[in-house]
């Protein structure tokens, strides 16, 4: 059984979908009500598994709710893919504290409440599969988007410590998908600007949120004692 967050569209909803394809009964979170209600019946449509719960995961009770209702409908938590993120471009020199504030509280303590919740069960059964979404951006810092590029960076060096920590000890096959630029629909979140041009302008050589999706399945479907460290996703034209 997989829980995916941020599940309602973009790269949470492709991956869902190429799961359920390979048979995982799904849970998914996210805040978007509508957006999931939608992907169920998709799922469901094409024969799959899938339930749904509404999910703000800068809030620490709602992972723990999640798990509850997923372990409720479906026996223990297989798989986790912490996927739900924010990607907000701005200049240093603008000092947009809200959208830092705002990618500290999803990237950072949204991975870190989902990883809290399943963990417990996981390290029990000395079992498990953790996907931490990160980016090209976690290993190099582009024009405009300094902030993003630190969340990432984040990412990588606490997969990398999980990794070590409880993975190696407790058997958990924890590992990252790093997608470049993919086409989400994201440049059309932020605000007017210099910035959001930068956006534009890199969301030219966006490739389809399949692509990633794919990369997920490939690093899901591995034997006991095999991890895929990392995979990087990202379009051909893409420099960095």
């Amino acid at each position: 059984m997989a829980i995916v967050t941020g599940a309602a569209s973009g790269i949470g909803a492709a991956s869902a979908k190429r799961l359920a394809a390979a048979g995982a009964r799904l849970v998914l979170g996210d805040v978007d009500a509508t957006g999931l209600e939608q992907l169920v019946a998709e799922i469901e449509a094409s024969g799959g598994q899938a339930i749904h719960k509404v999910t703000d995961v800068t809030r620490y009770e709602d992972l723990e709710a999640l798990v509850a209702t997923a372990e409720e409908a479906f026996g223990p938590v297989d798989i986790l893919v912490n996927n739900a993120g924010l990607m907000l471009f701005s200049y240093w020199q603008e000092r947009a504290i809200a959208d830092w504030n705002k990618m500290i509280d999803v990237n950072l303590r949204g991975y870190l409440h989902g990883i809290a919740a399943v963990l417990p069960g996981m390290m029990e059964r000395k079992a498990g599969r953790i996907i931490n979404m990160d980016s090209v951006a976690g290993h190099r810092a582009g024009e405009a988007g300094g902030v993003y590029a630190a969340t990432k960076f984040f990412i990588q060096g606490m997969t990398e410590s999980l990794r070590k920590e409880v993975g190696v000890s407790h058997g958990i096959q924890v590992g990252m998908v790093s997608p470049g630029v993919i086409d989400t629909g994201w440049p059309d979140k932020l605000r007017d600007g210099q910035a959001k041009g930068v956006a534009l302008d890199l969301s030219k050589q966006a490739i389809k949120p399949e692509a990633v999706a794919e990369a997920v399945a490939f690093a899901l479907n591995q034997p006991s004692g095999v991890a895929i460290n990392e995979i990087i996703v990202a379009p051909v034209a893409q420099p960095w």
